[in-house]
This record gives structure tokens, sequence and C-alpha cells, in this order.
């Protein structure tokens, strides 16, 4: 299995949000993170650094090793997590508000499981086809689903960015969680919104399906999206499950 990740602040932005993160747990099974933080001023990069940095650690001193517990342990950590970001936010004025969208993957033996709040989106890539993974917790979405607006009227709409659900909530927040087989030669894309509203899905597949390394995979999403404007800040991680079961990072 091959994992690599980067994070660009883009054209238009003068601080970072997105923030991401691969740590392994006590038995060797790894955890990807994905957040792309929102909130004035420094809020949104505390945010996404806060749930990556604390669920990853929460990660690091456990030893599941099955879909079940991992998807258990998810809800659990990213539940907990939401309480911390809302009580910070509620307690130092200039983080008033913050927030943070999260989207993860425990990487098992034979499956891997996704858990994710907002709209920040995890991909599979198999028999030379891009799937979409995760939902998108969005306004528009939501409209596109209840066929208030098409699929190409929600890519260009005045509140594509407003969210319904994300990290920094108060009360519980409602966790999108699903357990999927694990293929030989399947590609995981996990990404920030930076990537998805500046790349189209046939370009992005076109990428993954390049014979580039790993790591040139993931440095042409980020250019990509960065020629087409960068209005965001844009985070790409890659997961090969390749025959090899050595990680290379």
């Amino acid at each position: 299995m091959e994992i690599n990740f980067q994070t660009d602040v883009g054209r238009k932005r003068n601080t970072n949000q997105d923030y991401a993160g691969v740590f392994k747990n006590k038995v060797g099974i790894s955890l990807a993170i994905l957040a792309d933080g929102m909130g004035g001023h420094l809020a949104g990069d505390i945010a996404s650094q806060m749930a990556v940095n604390h669920i990853g650690e929460r990660w690091t001193n456990s030893d599941i090793v099955s879909a079940d517990k991992a998807a258990q342990w998810l809800i659990q950590a990213i539940q907990s997590e939401n309480e911390v970001i809302y009580e910070k936010g509620q307690s130092v004025p200039e983080y008033a508000g913050m927030g943070t969208t999260i989207v993860s993957a425990v990487l098992l033996n034979e499956s891997y499981v996704l858990a994710n709040i907002g709209d920040s989106r995890a991909y599979l890539v198999r028999n030379k086809q891009l799937i979409q993974l995760t939902e998108d917790h969005s306004l528009v979405n939501e409209l596109v689903k209840s066929g208030e607006i098409t699929q190409e009227m929600a890519a260009n709409h005045p509140r594509k960015n407003v969210l319904t659900r994300s990290l920094g909530m108060p009360n519980t927040v409602e966790v999108d969680v699903a357990s999927h087989l694990r293929v030989d030669d399947d590609y995981i894309l996990l990404c920030s919104d930076g990537l998805t509203n500046m790349v189209s899905e046939e370009a992005i597949l076109a990428v993954l399906l390049s014979d580039d390394t790993i790591e040139q995979k993931v440095e042409t999403l980020i250019s990509l999206a960065n020629e087409a404007g960068g209005v965001d800040n844009i985070t790409a991680l890659i997961i090969h499950f390749d025959k090899d079961e050595e990680e290379d990072r």
C-alpha cells in the first residue's frame, strides 16, 4: 500500500485552512485524515489541525483491527472532537463559530472504513471508473437531491459553500460511516473542495490512471487546481492498494 498527500494554499487565499495526516495504531493499521477548516482569522486553521491531530493521536493509542470496531471508533472519536472544537470556539472570542469538514479512512487488511462530515470527499478508482464514495453535507446537495436544482446548476450556485454539517456544531453531529472491500490496484482519493471545485472528475480520473508515481499524481492534481484558478486551498491524499504490502510512507 502506498500513501501520499500534499496541501497547497492555492492562488487566492493568504492562509491554508486545509490539513491532513496519516497515523498508525499500535498494530500498524493506518488512518488517513483530511480536514478543511472554516472561520475567520486563524480559526479555520486551528479547527482543521485540531481535528486531524487529536483524532490521529487517539488512533495511535488504539489497537483496532476489525471494520466494525473501526466504524464505532471513528463515530465516537469524531463526535468527541466535535465537542472539543465547539467548546474552543465558545471559549476563545477570535475562534467563535469555527468548524471543519473531515473525511477519513481506516485502511484494514481486507477492507477500509470511511467516515466523513461536510463536503470533503472520498473517491474510488476501480475498473477505470471514478466513483464518489461520500455524500456532500451541503445546501446545494440537498437542493439537488430534492430536485430543486440540477447538478449543473449546483456547480455555480451562489451558496455552494454552505454546509449542513461540520465539526464544531453544538450537540451531537451525525457522522457518515461506511465499510468497503479492499481490492488490489484500487485507488482511494481523499480531497478538499479546493480540488473538486476546480478540476473535473474526468481530469481527476485521467491523473489517477496515468503511469506517474503516486507522488507525481498528487502534485499534478494540485497543479491542475491552481492552473484552473486556485481560488481555495487544495489538498489531495491518494492511497493505492498495490500488491506490495509495505507502505512507502
